[in-house]
């Protein structure tokens, strides 16, 4: 049993897994999901959770014109802010290199970071031309900084320790009428169902905990939030669903064949499935509720008007 980080119950072993994606570790690492709010988390986190993730985890680019290349793909998450606020102070937390501050910073948003990568920061300050903050703890961070219009966390909440502190934290930075993204894997997804611990969006150990979008909802809607908008339709959550298959049948089920012919035999026919599960699996993960990311937008209430 452990106790869970949001409501504090006693929750039980849900299954164990190790760090299939990256493969740093051969460690077993214990999730625990909890019966009352549905969270899904490891414990205990690993004390130096920045050991797992490798100098090649983020593809810095060599020059602004292949970070405006790399960006056209993100071109669908400034088009969702922008429906919601066209200008003002934005920030975003784990921005990586940068594709979706690049494009904030075009679109005529006033921009700042925080990020735990230090050649990430140093690659947004020099080459993007934004503030960002080399931190690991956002917490402390934005105690120092001014107030946002827009605040977003594309994919990040699920990698943060302390994930209710820092939501606790950047509700209270967020403006009146201001906006809150925030986009995370699903635990209630389809596939997760069918892969279990070998679903690449589990990727543990960088992936603590897997929130529910009800209980993401309630819990920024009590910090005086109103619900935008819900979806698994966007891009992003596509590319997720069509990577978590591919990976699977492409990466996970050959990683141990070293006989080039067999593994090339393989890869055929694991290609074949691939495409077969797919087009059976679309309409299922269609349904409300079964895609593998979702995206949360919220609006702070203006309690003056």
């Amino acid at each position: 049993m452990a106790c869970c980080p949001l409501c504090k119950q006693e929750s039980p072993l849900y299954f164990q897994s190790k760090d299939y994606n990256q493969d740093i570790t051969q460690d077993t690492f214990d999730h625990y999901r909890c019966f009352q709010c549905g969270l899904i988390f490891i414990a205990p986190i690993p004390l130096r959770l920045s050991d797992y993730y490798p100098e090649t985890y983020h593809s810095i680019p060599t020059s602004i014109d292949c970070l405006k290349l790399a960006s056209n793909h993100e071109l669908y998450k400034i088009e969702m802010v922008k429906r919601y606020i066209n200008n003002g102070r934005l920030l975003e937390i784990g921005p990586s290199y940068g594709s979706f501050t690049y494009l904030a910073k075009e679109a005529g948003f006033e921009v700042e970071a925080i990020e735990m990568s230090a050649p990430c920061c140093k690659f947004l300050n020099e080459v993007v031309g934004v503030r960002a903050i080399n931190s690991n703890d956002p917490v402390d961070t934005m105690q120092y900084l001014e107030p946002y219009d827009v605040i977003t966390l594309w994919h990040v909440i699920e990698h943060l320790p302390c994930a209710w502190s820092v939501i606790d934290t950047i509700c209270e930075k967020i403006r009146p009428d201001g906006i809150l993204v925030i986009a995370s894997v699903n635990p209630e997804a389809f596939q997760f169902r069918i892969l279990g611990r070998y679903w690449l969006h589990l990727d543990a150990p960088r992936h603590v905990m897997l929130i529910p979008t009800r209980l993401l909802i309630n819990k920024i809607e009590s910090l005086g939030f109103k619900l935008e908008m819900l979806t698994m339709a966007d891009e992003g959550t596509l590319i997720c669903t069509k990577n978590g298959w591919k990976h699977f049948f492409l990466q996970r089920c050959t990683h141990r064949f070293s006989n080039k012919i067999l593994l090339s035999l393989l890869r055929f026919l694991l290609g074949l499935i691939y495409k077969m599960v797919r087009f059976l699996a679309t309409p299922i993960e269609r349904i409300d509720g079964k895609g593998s990311a979702y995206t949360i937008v919220f609006r702070k209430i203006n309690k003056s008007n």
